[in-house]
């Protein structure tokens, strides 16, 4: 792996992992196309760990403003935020239970393209079906937050957008698109921060020697700069209700990687 190839990937993840067209399925797919071994842990979580800083720092305000709604007092509107945060508690555990039990399985699915590939046109049907959802202008609550996380658990494979499928399921349930879309963002730091949690306990010391930890680091940067574009510009999207149009995209980015990987 070259320092070319993880600016390339940072560049994929960055943009793709907001944008409804899963960034790990097309993570899979560039690898492939590229060619690359994967240096030490899991890379693509480092990637993910970029995008996750995206999130912080785009969301900011909003965060602290949560977390101030847990203290005693906590201003206007904090039962109202207190929920959302129980919310966002209540949705990060069906992710972590699949991700235990299932992990192997899992890793299995990284390491195929014409899965990848596969689950492309999955999410692709998801989007489309996003048009059928009723806008009821509703706010989040716990029992919704449970069931967005049930759409994030199935977003661990390769190929299923965890933007798409998240605010697919919340616009269902009735919540407005651009609550839908922060409360998917909001939604993804429990569960990324945790994944690279686990992969820098597992890699001990050999998190930060040799060549590899120098790719890691180019590649975080790449994809936290490309994860604040596209969560900037995916909202607007969102805003406009044209989030469904990624459908077709998926549709044909799954059909022609089929074609190429098979």
């Amino acid at each position: 792996m070259t320092v070319w190839d993880a600016i390339i990937l940072g560049i994929v993840q960055g943009l793709t992992e907001f944008l409804p067209i899963s960034s790990s399925g097309h993570l899979v797919i560039s690898e492939h196309l590229l060619g690359v071994t994967m240096p030490g842990i899991s890379f693509e979580v480092w990637l993910h760990f970029g995008t996750l800083i995206a999130v912080l720092v785009y969301f900011f305000k909003r965060i602290v403003l949560l977390l101030t709604a847990l203290i005693p007092g906590g201003g206007e509107d904090a039962t109202y935020r207190r929920t959302t945060v129980w919310a966002i508690v209540v949705g990060t555990v069906p992710a972590v239970v699949v991700g235990l039990l299932l992990k192997s399985t899992i890793e299995e699915a990284f390491s195929s393209p014409v899965f990848a590939s596969s689950m492309l046109l999955v999410t692709g049907a998801f989007l489309l079906l996003s048009v059928l959802a009723k806008n009821k202008q509703l706010g989040v609550t716990i029992p919704k937050g449970l069931y967005i996380g049930l759409a994030q658990a199935f977003a661990i494979l390769p190929g299923i957008s965890r933007s798409g499928s998240t605010i697919t399921m919340a616009m269902f349930l009735g919540m407005k698109p651009s609550e839908a879309a922060e409360f998917s963002f909001l939604l993804a730091i429990p569960a990324v921060g945790g994944a690279f949690l686990l992969d820098m306990l597992s890699a001990g010391g050999e998190l930060f020697t040799g060549d590899a930890f120098m790719l890691y680091i180019v590649g975080t940067m790449v994809s936290f700069v490309f994860g604040l574009l596209s969560i900037h510009y995916l909202l607007k999207i969102v805003k406009k209700g044209s989030f469904y149009f990624f459908g077709f995209y998926c549709l044909a980015a799954g059909i022609v990687s089929l074609i190429y990987v098979s």
